[in-house]
């Protein structure tokens, strides 16, 4: 197309460098003073700024508060979360503007090395891992969990509340506005296209595009057409 043009990636070629001792010296000093529920407030109250502190205590709070905290992360303005303390997040993580992940007190959330999230994503992160290099675009959602509607005779809001493990295995690109669902894991390297709903697995180097989400083709350049069986092979489950 006329006018495009070809630019190196930045956030995925980032260098690793530890952030400052001081940084991490005050993280551990706040977890060991304050209680979570103050630290949640602190962190509420820097979440809507972009100053030097604005930006240094958002990350110093989520580190005093996760699991484990790695080194470059960047937090955007006005990230919700919920339950942090399950939060396992990776070096050079960058989490847009408006994101909310929503743990839960019993639950897992791993975000691995380099991940980017684009901004107003939503994450179900009650049993999630997205795995190291995985693109995420803007908008794009992962639902872990389902309210089972039984018994029909008491609104589906009360019935019980099924958690399903989302796994995005690293590499993978999830498209703009994209929606994963409970129980789905997304294989390596794949590309889930803008849009698409995604209710099950996704084979590694798959490109899946949809409503629901099907195969369309394969990074490497498979011509799945010519040969069914591979492609009922590397469909995963529910093929």
């Amino acid at each position: 197309m006329s006018g495009t043009r070809m630019v190196k990636a930045v956030h995925g070629l980032r260098e690793s460098a530890p952030d400052p001792q001081f940084q991490q010296e005050l993280a551990g000093d706040m977890r060991d003073r304050l209680t979570r529920e103050q630290l949640a407030e602190i962190y509420t109250r820097f979440a809507g700024g972009s100053s030097y502190v604005d930006v240094l205590m958002r990350r110093t709070c989520l580190r005093a508060l996760a699991k484990t905290f790695g080194h470059g992360v960047t937090i955007g303005r006005n990230v919700g979360v919920a339950h942090p303390e399950t939060f396992e997040i990776g070096d050079r993580v960058f989490i847009g503007e408006q994101t909310v992940i929503q743990g839960r007190f019993d639950g897992r959330c791993t975000i691995g090395t380099g991940v980017w999230i684009g901004p107003q994503s939503y994450f179900d992160a009650r049993d999630l891992v997205i795995g190291e290099y995985v693109g995420w675009g803007p908008g794009a959602k992962v639902l872990g969990s389902e309210h089972t509607g039984l018994p029909a005779d008491i609104p589906i809001t009360q019935t019980d509340l099924e958690i399903a493990p989302v796994c995005v295995e690293p590499w993978a690109d999830v498209g703009v506005n994209a929606v994963i669902l409970p129980g789905v894991t997304v294989g390596r390297g794949s590309i889930v296209g803008a849009g698409a709903v995604v209710t099950r697995d996704v084979p590694a180097f798959a490109k899946v595009a949809g409503v629901p989400a099907q195969v369309i083709g394969w990074r490497e350049g498979q011509d799945i057409s010519t040969d069914p069986s591979k492609l009922r092979n590397r469909e995963g489950r529910g093929s």
